[in-house]
This record gives structure tokens, C-alpha cells and sequence, in this order.
């Protein structure tokens, strides 16, 4: 017999939600695929394949187009998107806030800043450091400024008002700094911070892959183990504590690994905004509250809406890979304000 509350089917709620995984999961494999194909230079979509599939009459020249530029890139859409889409769904949980990322919180903005001091800097050119000079001043910043945000949080208990507010002035002094850092740039230093910021997947290798996939996979078990908990904290502290769950503790755990998460993420791409905000907004549609399904649906959409963007970026000027973070700020900000302006099942009361 299936368990009813009233008109509601539990089991067949559950099941829905785990075809709606599965459905999402495809799309964002299409997606995939699709990122793999497109790209400056021509290749069919057999050749493509066969050079996925290493077969012995492929070329070099596709062999290197496709593992060395397509694939990477492609993974590194996914990898970013989830991290960014994992980042939402957790900040908006323990904040109790549908408009928080990493984007609005300012991580985003402090990983800018340190890419701009480590550009300005000059440390790039350094032997010992190279071309991992700019992704770790950013990592370094962004983790600086979650540690900033968590500290006031702490002097106030930890509240979720106080780490908003906390999370919008930084991100307000680092964008500060991060203007200041390019008035003083030279020329050829602005030109470097200015592509640095609008974001993009072009720095993708398999390294940097090794990275991120690595974080994800350590992070997202965590916090799936932690879903019961989260979902009850949706519910309020008062009743969560209620429940026996340390709420304090939660928020911590969850933060940390959220800031770890962002931190690498941005480090390696740049500014990407709205995706670790609309991402988690279209699970949220499709499964609700329940983290179970919440927390891996946003990090499938936002892989997806990530490697969309990034087909979009190489097909809008022929020939040129746009910024991606341009695409993913005109892609978001209409479907945003369509969330505002629909309000479905109350997500923004």
C-alpha cells in the first residue's frame, strides 16, 4: 500500500522527482555533447565521434581540436556550472534567502580582485608560480572573503540577516578595490583584467579539470548527507533545533564547503554571474524544498545553463568565442526577473 498524506502520493512524488534527475541528467549530457561539436573550426559530427571514441583513422589535427580544446572546455562547463549551482542551492538554504549566490554574497567579487592584484602585481611572471598565479590570488581572496562574511556572522550568532548583509558590503569594498586596482593597471594589465573578469572557459585543461571535479565530488556527498537536516532548516531554527538539529553547527559545515566549492570554481574561469542564482530557481521549480532532489538538480541545471552559454558564446560572432560571462548575465537576467515577476509558489514572498 502507498503512503498517502491526504490527496498526496509520497511515493509517487519521489518517483517523479527522481525521473524529473534523470531527465535533467540527459540534458545536461545533450548539452555536453553539443559544446563538444561546436566550435571555430568545422568538424562533422562523425569525426567528432570517432575522435571521442579514439578510433585509429582519425587525424591529429581533430584528435588535438577535440581533446585538447573542445572537451576540456566543454567538461569545464559542466564542472563550474555544478560547482556554482551547488553554491546557490546551499547559500539560499541556510540563509533562508532566494537571492543568494556567490555572485550577490561578493566571493565572486573578492576572487576578482585578487585575479587584478595578481595581474597588476606582476607575480604571474614569476618562475616558481606561473601561469597558476591568477587562479590562486583569486582562490586566496575568495576563500578571504567567505572567511570575512563567516566572522561577522559568528559576532552575531551566526544569523542569516547578518551574513546577507556582511556577503553585499564586501562585495561592495571588493569591487571597489577591484576599480581602483584598474585605474592604476597599465594598459596592457587592464586589457588582461578585463577579460579575466568577464569570464572564461578557454583556460580549461585537464589539471585544472582534476580540480574541480575532485572538490565536487568531496563536497557534494557532504552536503547530500546533510539533507534531512537542511530541508528541516527550510522549516525555520526554532523548529529545526526542535528536531535536534544543531543549526549553528549547520550553517558552518554548510558554508564551508560552500566557499570551498566557489572558491575553486571561480578561481579557474572568472566572474560568472546568475548561475549559482537561477540554476537552484529552476530545481526549486521542479522539486521543491526536498534537498535530496534539490541540492542534485541544481547542480545539474546549473551545468547545463552553463554549457549552454558556453554554445552560445561560440556561435554569436562566427569565427570568436565570446565572454562567457556576458552570455550567462544576458541569458539569467531575463529569466530572473520572469521568476519575479511570475512569483511561482511563492518563492520570493
Amino acid at each position: 500500500m502507498e503512503e498517502r498524506i491526504g490527496n498526496y502520493d509520497y511515493k509517487a512524488d519521489t518517483r517523479r522527482k527522481k525521473l524529473l534527475l534523470l531527465i535533467g541528467a540527459l540534458i545536461g549530457v545533450v548539452s555536453l555533447i553539443g559544446n563538444v561539436l561546436v566550435g571555430p573550426a568545422w568538424l562533422s559530427p562523425l569525426e567528432t565521434v570517432a575522435a571521442l571514441l579514439r578510433l585509429p583513422h582519425v587525424d591529429h589535427g581533430t584528435n588535438v581540436i577535440v581533446w585538447t580544446l573542445r572537451l576540456p572546455t566543454a567538461l569545464m562547463a559542466i564542472g563550474v556550472g555544478a560547482s556554482l549551482g551547488v553554491a546557490g542551492a546551499g547559500m539560499q538554504t541556510i540563509l533562508g534567502n532566494p537571492l543568494s549566490s556567490p555572485y550577490t554574497l561578493g566571493i565572486s567579487a573578492g576572487a576578482g580582485f585578487g585575479a587584478a592584484l595578481a595581474i597588476v602585481t606582476g607575480i604571474s611572471s614569476l618562475a616558481f608560480i606561473g601561469p597558476y598565479a591568477v587562479p590562486f590570488s583569486a582562490f586566496v581572496f575568495a576563500t578571504l572573503s567567505s572567511l570575512l562574511i563567516y566572522s561577522v556572522g559568528k559576532a552575531r550568532n551566526l544569523t542569516a540577516e547578518t551574513m546577507i548583509l556582511a556577503g553585499i558590503g564586501l562585495s561592495f569594498l571588493f569591487q571597489a578595490l577591484q576599480s581602483f586596482v584598474q585605474y592604476i593597471a597599465s594598459p596592457e594589465d587592464l586589457q588582461s583584467i578585463v577579460f579575466w573578469l568577464f569570464g572564461s572557459l578557454t583556460r580549461a585543461n585537464w589539471f585544472n579539470l582534476s580540480i574541480i571535479y575532485l572538490i565536487l565530488a568531496f563536497t557534494l556527498p557532504l552536503m547530500l548527507k546533510d539533507a534531512w537536516k537542511l530541508t528541516a532548516l527550510k522549516l525555520g531554527n526554532e523548529k529545526a533545533e526542535g528536531l535536534g538539529i544543531n543549526v549553528e553547527r549547520l550553517r558552518i559545515k554548510t558554508f564551508i564547503m560552500i566557499s570551498l566549492i566557489t572558491a575553486v570554481a571561480v578561481s579557474f574561469v572568472g566572474t560568472i554571474g546568475f548561475i549559482g542564482l537561477v540554476g537552484p530557481h529552476v530545481a526549486r521549480m521542479m522539486v521543491g524544498e526536498d534537498q535530496r532532489f534539490f541540492i542534485p538538480l541544481s547542480a545539474i541545471f546549473g551545468g547545463t545553463l552553463l554549457s549552454i552559454s558556453s554554445i552560445i558564446s561560440k556561435i554569436i560572432v562566427p569565427g570568436t568565442i565570446f565572454p562567457i560571462g556576458i552570455i550567462t548575465a544576458m541569458v539569467g537576467v531575463p529569466f530572473f526577473f520572469s521568476l519575479i515577476l511570475t512569483k511561482k509558489r511563492g518563492y520570493f514572498s
